[in-house]
């Protein structure tokens, strides 16, 4: 309907004024009296065709008068505000319904890889990177909802001089038991220790780096000990994934590419990007208009960084797997990295798939500032466990009030999607601040409103004894104020998914579930819906059981658990 209503208004254009190239589009008013659609698209042409937007408007407005779908037209200045039917209002509720049900997977397609996590071993994750995980997990969701042959990549940082560290301060320190025993919150402490003790000798360092050059030339020793690192933080990570409702499909890290380095520099020599720095270095050096600072991609005494791996790794995708897009989420302290290893493929004359660093913001806490090295990251297990216990504390003071076979569930699904929601919730590209109230408030814009509503509505379903989806009446009379409404937010959910598809801005569509639970709430207070009658009743059904099917998909798309009973 709304692709008919634009041609119409285009035709109308066009024929008005034939050297015009109307650009005809919508926006959707909360007011009610801007009607359910507006276009300022009268406002844009005035200049070029030498008329007043209000005669254009004018214009526009008698052509729409005639369709069948609209039902009256207003002219304010510029705009022109747009009433519909009832009946053609409710008719596109189905593409919303659609919309709640994933699309084929493209098997065949060429594959959008989202790298997200990103953890490092012998390290549990901190509170920080809840940020990047649920945001790349979010919009891995949104993508896979729509089709595409997603792959979940899990990039995890097992290679390097910190793994060279951590050999010399177990073998130093910690060889009390074997590192296989070890938790993560242990193997933490060794490498705590090690930048304590650096301090007071500074040969240390040169103690880590031959560490890992020998792992990297294969030490026996080495290698096993790596084995059981990779192993222990494999088991412990994978528990914190399943609690958050993150999976991926690979999780190769920087060690898969030490095979895969030595042909990528030799080809970057060869063609001349890869030239000689201090110390027999390799570097890049860019185009003086790129502005971007040198890329050390060898060090001096042969061994491989961060920056190797990665140019591996980029040519590992394309060639296996052909991609037609890489996301790589990351917070913004990496963006020259990736703005060097993006401008070093270039200069490779590699074929390169759509590429981006999503960036998001860092995370800043109310106390202090969070090191690794100092051993003070505020532990991501130990909030999830705080969140769940509030939201346990929350559903006993409540009582009665809050309905649930399963309390501890409840509690988990509360608590864990509060604070995920406390992230996705806020645009990504802003520094979020950790504040234990706030990020895990119950109260407004937060997960357990979204769960609490989406219970409501399939409250009123099941004593309506409505089983899936209730059925629009095929004869609508006029429609409420508050009916109207909500019917207009409801059309607006492909448009959010679409929207936070194409920014990678999953807070897009959080800022839309929390305004239809808004909608919904209003229209629930005001409107009777059990105890309506005849087409009403079956109306007021069918628009409840829209909206529960909406914020069922939508918060799952969020990575969130939504109650049936609450």
């Amino acid at each position: 309907m709304f692709a008919r209503l634009t041609q119409r208004a285009s035709d109308v254009l066009t024929r008005a004024f034939p050297d015009a190239r109307p650009d005809v589009r919508w926006q959707f008013p909360r007011e009610a009296d801007r009607g359910d659609v507006a276009t300022s698209v009268a406002l844009s042409m005035a200049k070029g065709v030498g008329k007043k937007p209000q005669e254009i408007a004018a214009i526009l407005a008698e052509g729409l008068t005639e369709m069948d779908d609209v039902e009256r037209v207003e002219v304010i200045g510029g705009y022109v505000n747009v009433w519909l039917t009832p009946v053609a209002l409710l008719t596109e509720i189905s593409h919303s319904r659609e919309a709640c049900v994933p699309a084929v997977k493209q098997e065949k397609a060429a594959p959008v890889i989202v790298e997200y996590s990103q953890p490092n071993i012998a390290k549990p994750l901190g509170v920080h990177h809840l940020i990047g995980t649920v945001l790349g997990q979010a919009v891995s969701n949104l993508y896979e909802h729509t089709g595409a042959n997603v792959i979940r990549w899990n990039y995890i940082g097992d290679w390097g001089t910190q793994f060279g560290k951590l050999a010399v301060a177990y073998q130093k320190w910690g060889t009390e038991k074997p590192v296989k025993d070890y938790t993560l919150s242990e193997l933490l402490k060794l490498y705590v220790r090690f930048h304590d003790e650096v301090e007071k000798d500074a040969s240390l360092e040169d103690q880590g780096r031959e560490a890992f050059r020998k792992l990297e030339q294969g030490d026996k020793d080495l290698r096993a000990f790596w084995k059981d690192v990779v192993a222990v933080t494999k088991s412990s990570l994978s528990g914190i994934y399943e609690r958050l409702h993150v999976h991926f499909d690979l999780d190769l890290g920087e060690s898969f590419y030490e095979d895969k380095m030595d042909p990528v520099l030799n080809e970057g020599k060869k063609k001349g990007v890869f030239t000689e720095g201090e110390g027999g270095s390799l570097i890049v050096d860019f185009p003086p208009a790129k502005n971007i600072p040198p890329y050390l991609v060898l060090k001096g005494d042969g061994a491989t960084l961060y920056s190797t791996r990665d140019l591996a790794q980029m040519r590992y995708r394309i060639d296996t797997y052909h991609p037609e897009k890489i996301l790589i989420f990351t917070d913004v302290a990496q963006k020259l990295h990736f703005d060097q290893l993006a401008e070093t493929c270039r200069m490779l004359g590699w074929e390169m798939p759509s590429f981006e660093n999503v960036l998001f913001g860092r995370m800043r806490f109310t106390d202090s500032s969070m090191s690794t090295r100092k051993g003070n990251i505020l532990n991501l297990e130990q909030v999830l466990d705080e969140a769940v216990k509030r939201a346990g504390d929350i559903i006993k003071e409540r009582g009665d009030t809050i309905q649930t076979d399963d309390p501890a569930d409840l509690a988990d699904m509360m608590g864990v999607g509060a604070l995920v929601y406390g992230i996705l919730s806020q645009n990504r590209k802003m520094d979020i601040v950790f504040d234990w109230d706030k990020m895990l408030s119950f109260e407004g814009n937060s997960a357990p409103y979204l769960q609490y509503t989406h219970a409501r509505a399939r409250s009123v379903l099941r004593k309506a004894e409505v089983a899936g989806d209730a059925e629009i009446p095929a004869t609508v009379g006029q429609l409420t104020d508050s009916e109207r409404l909500l019917t207009r937010t409801l059309l607006l959910f492909p448009s959010a998914v679409e929207e936070a598809i194409a920014t990678h801005m999953p807070h897009k569509l959080a800022t839309y579930l929390y305004q239809l639970c808004q909608d919904f709430n209003s229209f629930y207070n005001v409107e009777p819906i059990l105890k309506a009658e005849g087409d009403t009743r079956a109306l007021r059904l069918a628009l409840t059981a829209t909206v529960a099917a909406i914020l069922k998909s939508g918060t799952s798309l969020l990575t969130l658990r939504v109650p049936e009973r609450m």
